[in-house]
């Protein structure tokens, strides 16, 4: 609100009265401006702190505690690369992949009714457990043959939000009860009998989860379960490479998934013989060991 300005005396005026008269209408005008200006600004303010009327305002709060919804940082393409296994860690026998083994096609790329099992087939076949998008893209892949044994290994290291990480591997959990045994049906029609057991994991990493997924001819309908252990059933010890052929066989394969904070190791290994235990228990325990160094050693900004 403004004031209109204070009446001057005139100069006759101004004469007839005492030395400094003249002044007092401007000083006290000038001060009833500021009173009132200040009396308005306490009415406003008084009620707006005490939340009657108006919004009060925001709390101001330390960056450090503000909820961020950016991904976490990743790791660079050379530490994900330097988590890796390679075929020095596993033994002898194990060597740079040669190719995709067939077994992929013929006994993983099949379908299945319930939901959960169905998307882990898909995961069994593309390997990717953690999702399609860019964000969960690989940071980095290994992929290693076992040429005695026919056994294939690839090992993923990938960088997302420790709580999807978490849900993921939580799903890997329930499996063995929704998903026990089912049946799958490749694109030709034929049914193949799945089972799905829990795996027992070394403590590494911040949490993990196994599976063990076998995959076998349909089961007949007489109550006897119709596939042998892979150890000692005669079909299944083939020992050839990744091109072995698959009719009879029984497919074991291992998915394990480790978390380390926001970043993540990941691995299939799969064989028609003998499962190679130690391959799997070695991978998880080296590249826990490496991916919690490569972390240690800093992280990029992306």
């Amino acid at each position: 609100m403004q004031h209109a300005p204070a009446a001057r005396p005139s100069p006759a005026l101004s004469a007839r009265l005492p030395r400094g008269t003249a002044a007092r209408p401007l000083l006290a005008a000038a001060l009833a401006a500021v009173l009132a200006l200040a009396a308005s600004a306490c009415v406003g303010g008084g009620r707006g702190t005490e939340g009657q009327d108006g919004p009060v305002p925001p709390t101001a709060q330390s960056p450090a505690v503000l909820p961020s919804a950016e991904l976490p940082p990743v790791l660079t393409r050379g530490q994900a690369r330097a988590a890796l296994v390679g075929a020095d860690d596993l033994g002898e026998a194990w060597e740079p992949t040669r190719g995709a083994a067939t077994w992929r096609d013929e006994l993983l790329k099949a379908t299945a009714e319930r939901p959960d099992c169905r998307r882990l087939l898909d995961v069994l076949y593309t390997e990717e457990l953690f999702g399609t998008g860019g964000a969960t893209a690989p940071r980095a892949t290994a992929a290693l043959d076992d040429v005695d044994g026919g056994a294939q290994l690839h090992y993923r290291v990938t960088s997302y939000r420790a709580a999807d990480l978490d849900r993921t591997l939580a799903w890997l959990g329930t499996l063995p009860d929704t998903c026990g045994r089912f049946e799958a049906r490749d694109a030709h029609g034929t049914a193949r009998d799945v089972r799905v057991t829990g795996l027992t994991l070394p403590e590494a990493g911040d949490a993990r989860r196994g599976l063990r997924v076998t995959v076998g001819d349909t089961a007949p309908d007489d109550g006897e379960d119709p596939r042998t252990d892979p150890r000692t059933d005669p079909r299944a010890d083939t020992g050839t490479d990744a091109g072995t052929d698959t009719a009879g066989g029984v497919l074991t394969v291992d998915l394990v998934a480790v978390r380390v904070g926001d970043d993540a190791i990941s691995l299939t290994n799969g064989t028609l013989g003998a499962p190679a235990d130690d391959a799997t228990r070695i991978s998880v325990e080296v590249g826990a060991d490496r991916l919690t160094e490569a972390r240690r050693q800093g992280r990029a900004q992306v």
